[in-house]
């Protein structure tokens, strides 16, 4: 049997409808933490960084700025759960009556789809981007699992991985259901991307997870080697920046492709600065290093975010940035840069 609910959605945009939301479609909606007020920090920059950014990703210069300014007193929305009826997931979409959720790119196109054999109830707490980037699933995602697990069915249609991964779900304690193309007679999702107080408990759970047991020797900082992981973003003097960062402050490097997860956070659990190229892999240290902390992202300045402040914010750590000359394909950061930038964090230290 197939369903028509794609032929259902398209003929609601031809006729000018639009597509329903998804949330609106639920049959129940609870609040898991209320609206509150949480102070964010203002980001660690020189005072000429703005005219280094030729572009920016993720948002407009307004909101890096806004961004970089912090909050005293940010109002941060409530977190919510919500619970639906006789959705379907195929190819990485939620399917309800008028409404899709994409999870996922979709491998195939139609005007319909075979309905899902199997049926079942649970709590997905995967989303698009932490389906798409290692650190959005690592400090996002494992977030909104406690909330599946709190739920009482976590499920996620991720496959079962090694590395990395499979490491981070065992120190975290995640035990999902893994999903195929299903029917969900009840399903449960949450809006959870409010830095809330909630949240950051929530946060605080997990690295005590990750740090259990651990002998943490105290480190000054750590170098996350980027390399060529990952969406290109080569820092051609990398090596060289990561070389005088132990030699002259004591930092430790660490290899996504060299070093497991217990090794990354053994490290960053230790360090008061976690340095290096923005992106993903910044999240091992992130996840570890102690509230108070400082991350300090060396970005290309056609690609400048502070993707990474949102969740530094969540840690209740610092973010500092310095924007290089060139692009994502090719660019420096000069040392003095990094120096000054250094000792802009250190005085901001209480």
């Amino acid at each position: 049997m197939h369903s028509l609910r794609p032929i259902h959605n398209r003929l609601r945009r031809l006729l000018g409808l639009g597509r329903a939301e998804f949330f609106d479609t639920a049959v129940d909606r609870w609040e898991i933490c209320p609206a509150d007020e949480v102070e964010i920090a203002p980001g660690i920059w020189l005072p000429d960084q703005v005219e280094h950014i030729a572009r920016t990703e993720f948002g407009g210069l307004p909101d890096i700025l806004a961004q970089m300014q912090g909050d005293p007193a940010e109002r941060t929305p409530p977190t919510m759960g919500y619970r639906f009826r006789d959705v379907d997931f195929v190819d990485g979409v939620l399917h309800a009556r008028g409404a899709e959720r994409h999870l996922r790119q979709r491998r195939h196109s139609g005007p319909t789809y075979p309905r899902p054999r199997d049926s079942l109830s649970g709590a997905l707490y995967e989303s698009w981007i932490g389906n798409r980037w290692f650190g959005n699933w690592l400090l996002n995602d494992c977030l909104a699992y406690r909330l599946a697990e709190a739920a009482g069915a976590p499920v996620t249609s991720a496959p079962a991985r090694g590395g990395h991964i499979a490491r981070y779900e065992t120190l975290l304690g995640m035990a999902p259901r893994r999903i195929g193309e299903v029917h969900f007679d009840e399903l449960i999702l949450f809006d959870d991307l409010h830095n809330n107080s909630h949240r950051r408990a929530r946060a605080q759970e997990n690295r005590a997870r990750i740090l259990k047991d651990r002998a943490l020797k105290p480190l000054p900082g750590v170098f996350i080697f980027r390399g060529a992981s990952g969406d290109a973003r080569i820092l051609e003097n990398e090596a060289e920046i990561a070389e005088r960062l132990e030699v002259e402050y004591g930092f430790r490097t660490l290899y996504v492709d060299r070093h497991d997860a217990d090794q990354m956070a053994e490290a960053a659990g230790a360090a008061r600065l976690v340095v290096g190229v923005e992106g993903s892999q910044l999240a091992h240290g992130v996840i570890a290093m102690p509230a108070g902390g400082t991350l300090l992202t060396l970005q290309p300045a056609d690609r400048v975010t502070t993707s990474l402040k949102l969740l530094t914010d969540c840690w209740q750590q610092r973010y500092a940035m310095v924007v290089g000359s060139g692009t994502a394909g090719g660019y420096r950061v000069e040392w003095d840069q990094i120096r000054r930038t250094l000792d802009l964090i250190a005085a901001a230290e209480p």
